[in-house]
């Protein structure tokens, strides 16, 4: 990864790019989430002092990198970091299934990577944030479930978030067309059980029903959820209002060929993305 990654208990690193960040963003990170270079290793140390009344969690992680994910996610409130925090190993213990082999090698989550679930594209938006896409067209539900593509979000998303500018700077999502009620509830796991910031999620030629079951859940979502949940439908000008056409495929009316759906899969897999056999190696993040 970029800049040093400091381990459990030692100070975050100084020098140039303290928690691992360039001098722009690290700027951000001050504005936009009042995060000072001069305090992380206490913040970091309040979050971890409060695990203790949590006996009920197993707090698998507790190392400086890791506790700094929350804090950026929750603009360093130390309590709400802490929350998020417990809430993502809560999850993790609520639903030890899903977790049980957790790693891009898994079958159904190979499967959901090489058909793009999630795929991400090369460039970031003009805020820094990666850019995740779903072509909901491709799911083929006789080879992988639903949960197999949360998995496999959830999965690239931890890969994604060791990145620590993509801390700081988050995520985007664009998704065509779209089974909506399905990734609204995958936003909702997220939102509130991973520690990344995601500036909004995008519909495109959405089916008119679309609209009308979005103004059926509307009602039902948090206001901060409401408000990154773009549905453009056929105009595609709109989408581009807010993700510029030069960084986007065909698919979303950009200026670039096709997505090529395993562009994330063969980086996760690496040379495992032609193998279909059941080898269980590479690519295991640990929690």
């Amino acid at each position: 990864g970029s800049g040093g990654r400091p381990c459990r208990g030692t100070p975050p690193p100084g020098g140039e790019r303290p928690g691992g960040l360039s001098p722009e963003t690290l700027e951000k990170a001050r504005l936009e989430l009042n995060e000072n270079p001069d305090t992380l290793h206490q913040d970091i140390q309040e979050v971890r002092d409060m695990v203790i009344t949590r006996p009920d969690i197993g707090f698998l992680r507790t190392d400086d990198a890791f506790i700094l994910r929350f804090l950026r996610a929750r603009k360093f409130q130390h309590f709400e970091a802490f929350r998020l925090l417990a809430q993502y190993f809560e999850y993790r213990q609520q639903n030890l299934d899903m977790f049980k082999s957790f790693k891009a090698t898994d079958p159904g989550i190979k499967q959901a990577l090489k058909d793009g679930f999630p795929g991400g594209l090369a460039n970031l938006d003009h805020y820094g944030r990666k850019i995740l896409v779903l072509f909901a067209a491709n799911w083929d539900q006789s080879r992988y479930t639903l949960v197999d593509i949360l998995r496999a979000i959830l999965l690239s998303l931890e890969a994604m978030i060791e990145d620590p500018e993509l801390q700081v700077n988050g995520f985007t999502g664009a998704t065509s067309p779209s089974k909506l009620v399905q990734i609204i509830c995958i936003c909702f796991v997220i939102q509130d059980s991973f520690p990344a910031r995601f500036g909004g999620i995008h519909f495109v030629n959405q089916p008119w029903y679309i609209h009308a079951l979005y103004t059926v859940i509307r009602p039902f979502l948090k206001e901060k959820t409401r408000k990154r949940i773009f549905l453009h439908g056929n105009n595609l000008n709109s989408l581009h209002q807010l993700i510029h056409p030069e960084i986007l495929p065909s698919e979303f009316g950009g200026m670039l060929p096709p997505y090529d759906m395993g562009t994330w899969a063969r980086t996760l897999l690496d040379h495992e993305y032609d193998d279909d056999s059941e080898s269980h190696c590479l690519v295991s993040i640990s929690l």
